[in-house]
């Protein structure tokens, strides 16, 4: 045993150093396996694991370069990884930090299956929409005879519908004599349909599995056989999230085989629960419509009575009829009466000689007070234009022009207020107090001066 051990390494510097060791060494790489526990944190980054039949690669997928994988990234799903080989350094897991994610396998089947759908829902055949009857009669079931399809179908027919009739067409689901065989049994079935009426509708069905598992139903003959059967089709293949170009032949599709039972048949307990209810409304509507009937029949016997009673009753009233009519008349006469001598005294009263006396007298009686009003009013008219007359005169311009003024007026009337509004040789008209006089306008040197100052 040596005296001086070695220096031991920190787990960090062993981990740091098999880190450098993995990524100089064998850099990136594509790996190819199936999708395992695929988790997508809230930090945006994507952790997985790809695996394989032997062993299992812890993968991580940052956010930065998550953004650019447009791959549905799925567990079972097999998919290429480009990447680069590392180390968590924290905990010492081998890892790989993925940086592109593509499809592998599957891709190219889910290329070549959306191609060929296009092509045949361009030429119509997804067109097909018809009616199943619901119930069949006699139902065709191309299926597996040992698939779990057939016993989710027959077990929900047993429960919700026994009266089908049911035959099961063996034919294999997966693999390559799948489609031919399927084809070939709707061609056998169409053929048969003319002979036997009483096949009515068709249930192609099979269990989940892979995109290769049920690529058989994805055939091109398949689709236009499906397209082409006189007998409508119902198609149920795999599980809800499985499509395949069968379903989009059929006439109807289901999610799932026990989906497509429940969809082909009524539900006889529900149905059976349904008829119970409706006998007992049924019942109950019943009886109320005779306890209504019964009521009323009592009441049309009660309201029916003897020929006899009714006449004597009819003439009862008659007789009543009669004396409300006499008296009536009676009152009426009586009334009309006593309005005619009230009409007769208004006319007395408004005779037209009488409405000319009283007007005679009104008249009479009219000229006489005119006759005495009239010197009154004369007076006092004489009166108040003698008061008026006197203030008139009090500010009549006349007045004041015979206390020796005068109002000066130019040819055309209008009076002259301003010495600045003449001008020397204009004619003007000077009016009195008595008469007027015609005047002429000088230049300011010819005019006569008094007392010193130019008029």
């Amino acid at each position: 045993m040596s005296s001086t051990a070695e220096r031991p390494l920190s787990v960090e510097t062993l981990n740091r150093n098999a880190r450098q060791l993995l990524e100089s060494g064998i850099g990136e790489v594509w790996v190819e396996a199936e999708l395992s526990g695929v988790s997508r944190p809230a930090s945006g980054h994507v952790y997985f694991t790809l695996k394989d039949e032997r062993a299992q690669l812890r993968c991580a997928l940052f956010r930065t370069r998550a953004r650019f994988v447009t791959t549905p990234m799925r567990d079972g799903d097999r998919v290429k990884v480009r990447g680069r080989v590392s180390l968590f350094e924290p905990r010492g897991d081998f890892q790989l930090i993925a940086e592109a994610v593509q499809p592998a396998g599957e891709g190219e089947l889910l290329a070549a299956f959306e191609r060929l759908k296009a092509k045949l829902d361009a030429e119509g055949v997804f067109a097909n929409a018809r009616p199943l009857p619901f119930p069949p009669r006699h139902l065709l079931v191309l299926t597996s005879p040992t698939g779990a399809a057939i016993r989710d179908v027959l077990a929900v027919l047993e429960a919700r519908w026994p009266l089908s009739q049911v035959t099961l067409i063996p034919v294999p689901v997966q693999g390559r004599e799948s489609a031919p065989a399927l084809i070939a049994a709707l061609g056998m079935l169409n053929r048969q349909s003319a002979l036997t009426p009483e096949h009515d509708a068709i249930l192609i069905t099979r269990g989940g599995g892979s995109l290769e598992d049920l690529w058989a139903f994805n055939d091109e003959h398949l689709a236009r056989a499906i397209f082409h059967s006189r007998l409508p089709v119902m198609s149920a293949v795999g599980h809800e999230v499985d499509v395949t170009l069968a379903d989009f032949a059929a006439d109807s599709r289901a999610p799932t085989p026990s989906a497509a039972a429940e969809r082909l048949v009524p539900d006889a307990a529900a149905l059976r629960q349904r008829l119970i209810q409706l006998e007992d409304r049924l019942t109950r509507s019943q009886r109320a419509r005779l306890d209504t009937q019964g009521q009323r029949l009592d009441h049309l016997r009660a309201r029916l009575r003897h020929p006899g009673e009714v006449l004597v009753y009819r003439r009862r009233q008659l007789e009543q009829l009669e004396g409300r009519l006499h008296r009536a008349m009676n009152a009426g006469l009586a009334e009309r009466r006593e309005r005619e001598r009230h009409l007769r005294q208004r006319l007395t009263l408004r005779s037209p000689r009488r409405q000319v006396e009283q007007a005679e007298q009104r008249l009479t009686l009219a000229t006489r007070r005119l006759q005495h009003s009239m010197p009154r009013a004369l007076a006092r008219h004489r009166e108040r234009l003698t008061a008026v007359s006197r203030e008139l005169q009090a500010v009549s311009p006349l007045a004041i022009l015979g206390r020796g003024y005068s109002i000066l007026e130019t040819p055309d009337g209008r009076v002259l207020k301003r010495a600045k509004d003449t001008r020397p040789g204009e004619r003007l008209e000077a009016r009195l107090g008595e008469g007027r006089l015609a005047l002429e306008v000088l230049p300011p040197s010819e005019a006569p001066s008094s007392s010193g100052h130019k008029q």
